[in-house]
């Protein structure tokens, strides 16, 4: 299991849509958002595409960075990089791409961002603070509300705040953003987990249940519990 306090960085093939190659790393000062997709995923196309347009054209880039990753673990032979780069000229998506570093062929399996990062599938979304911090792992549709107010909680945390003043702000999130899909108990103290959003049923799950968490150390107890 990976450290989400210090993420590995993105293996990645060939980069579309930027100038310049990106990194985790060379992007720490900002939030970033990950977008894991495949453009035959019909989840992806619907719901997790056009999301991330919306964050790329309604959040400044000087803040907040979308970056799309193309993470193939079906149809190889039809996800080519040459349809990737048809599929984004015919829709805009105004965001860099990055593709997946594919498995290798004689192994099979995930491509190596998706086993690095233990995705269940697509679409995907994963949401670094400006410290570089994995902070939220979602698998499955995200209500544009919830993510658009993690993303602005994220955005105004301090580029160098400790991690009491992250707790802090985790806490207040957790106590105003209600999660229409857990369990609340008004009156009792209880964990911040970190759930994994629900499907949309037409995401694309690669039949791996991992059953894993990921802890983030903080003291309220902030998991990401896969589904």
């Amino acid at each position: 299991m990976f450290n989400p306090e210090s993420p590995p960085e993105l293996s990645v093939t060939r980069w579309i849509n930027t100038r310049q190659p990106l990194s985790l790393k060379a992007l720490e000062g900002k939030v970033v958002m990950v977008m894991a997709f495949q453009m035959l995923c019909r989840g992806c196309v619907e719901h997790g595409l056009p999301q991330a347009r919306k964050v790329a054209e309604q959040f400044s880039d000087d803040e907040v960075v979308v970056i799309g990753l193309h993470s193939v673990f079906e149809h190889h032979a039809v996800m080519t990089p040459a349809a990737l780069e048809a599929f984004m000229h015919e829709y805009g998506w105004p965001f860099p791409v990055a593709i997946d570093t594919p498995a290798a062929e004689d192994a099979g399996g995930l491509p190596a961002t998706m086993k690095a990062y233990e995705m269940r599938g697509t679409p995907t979304i994963l949401l670094f603070d400006r410290q570089g911090r994995l902070r939220r792992h979602y698998f499955g549709h995200v209500e544009d509300m919830r993510l658009s107010a993690e993303l602005m909680g994220l955005a105004i945390e301090d580029a160098e705040a400790p991690r009491e003043a992250s707790v802090a702000l985790e806490r207040r999130m957790h106590a105003t953003l209600l999660d229409p899909h857990a369990q609340h108990h008004h009156g009792h103290d209880h964990d911040h987990d970190h759930e994994h959003g629900e499907g949309c049923g037409c995401d694309h799950d690669h039949g791996h249940d991992h059953g894993h968490d990921h802890a983030h150390g903080h003291d309220h107890d902030h998991k990401a519990t896969q589904k």
